[in-house]
């Protein structure tokens, strides 16, 4: 079984609070890691969602354990009104969203997420539908393309990095993440060490763009937030810039008000400690933001 160590675990357990009692919805269950925390210090029900269905499986067995108070939802976090619509559920005690990648999407056989190994360049996170990285850079005009990866990778060499693509797609399909990688890095003009691997920031926007990570975020955000009991609280954590400041923005116009009010907890973002950076350096980037409701 791919290990995986979930991210700010204790320091989101601090703002939801769980040993309150009550349901939570883990709104990324990935692996379980979150899930099951929550359950271990008091949460008396979770429902869990994601798009992933080979993490559903493995966070089952995870959870195992508390089968009786877990439902697994194959679902969109962005379809949480939907889900607990269904359900008959108007309120819930507290919710968390992990934005990140898991270890299995990342260390995972034929998922395309990692350059660290010649996979085939899928990049879905919901295998079952939508296209594939290969088949979007099959059909993508260079300028959309430039676009999409200065946008969502703030790569300043997104220009020259879509035509390298666009000229080698000519030569012949590009249908691996080795491939791909190889294409941008001799896209990207190189002046001493490198201090992350060029086709980094490339990666990242097209992950984004195939999985539309971005798009709803903030209605999602809304939504969660009209969820909530009075004094129930929501923390999401983001995993780069983009994410973090629609997070941020969204969070600080809840507070104004409107039919969710909300009282942002975390003035700045919490982020890991050294020791946690050191035994999982994939949480480097991670910061941890929190609000409750007040109305």
């Amino acid at each position: 079984m791919i290990a995986h160590a979930s991210v700010l675990s204790a320091e989101a357990l601090f703002y939801l609070q769980p040993e309150r009692g009550g349901l939570f919805v883990d709104c990324t269950v990935g692996l379980g890691g979150h899930a099951r925390a929550l359950l271990e210090a008091g949460a008396e029900r979770v429902i869990g969602l994601d798009r992933d269905p080979q993490a559903l499986d493995l966070a089952r067995n995870v959870l195992e354990r508390w089968a009786s108070q877990v439902e697994l939802v194959h679902a969109d976090y962005r379809s949480i009104d939907e889900v607990l619509d269904r359900r008959g559920i108007q309120l819930i005690d507290g919710a968390l969203a992990d934005l990140g990648l898991s270890s299995l999407q990342l260390e995972g056989p034929d998922r395309g997420f990692s350059f660290q190994r010649d996979d085939p360049l899928d990049m879905r996170m919901d295998q079952t539908q939508g296209d594939t990285a290969s088949s979007l850079l099959a059909r993508v005009s260079e300028v959309e393309l430039a676009d999409v990866i200065y946008r969502f990778g703030e790569e300043r060499f997104s220009r020259r990095i879509a035509a390298a693509i666009v000229t080698a797609r000519a030569e012949a399909p590009i249908v691996t993440t080795g491939r791909l990688a190889a294409i941008v890095r001799r896209a990207v003009p190189r002046k001493g060490a490198w201090r992350i691997d060029p086709a980094t920031r490339t990666f990242q926007a097209l992950r984004i763009w195939v999985n539309r990570e971005l798009e709803g975020l903030d209605r999602f955000l809304g939504a969660t937030a009209r969820r909530l009991r009075r004094g129930a609280r929501l923390v999401v954590i983001s995993f780069h810039s983009l994410e973090d400041r629609i997070v941020k923005h969204t969070l600080r116009a809840l507070e104004r008000g409107g039919d969710a009010a909300m009282s942002v907890l975390t003035k700045k973002p919490v982020v890991p400690g050294e020791n946690e950076v050191q035994r999982n350096p994939r949480a480097r980037s991670a910061k941890l933001r929190a609000a409750e409701r007040v109305t």
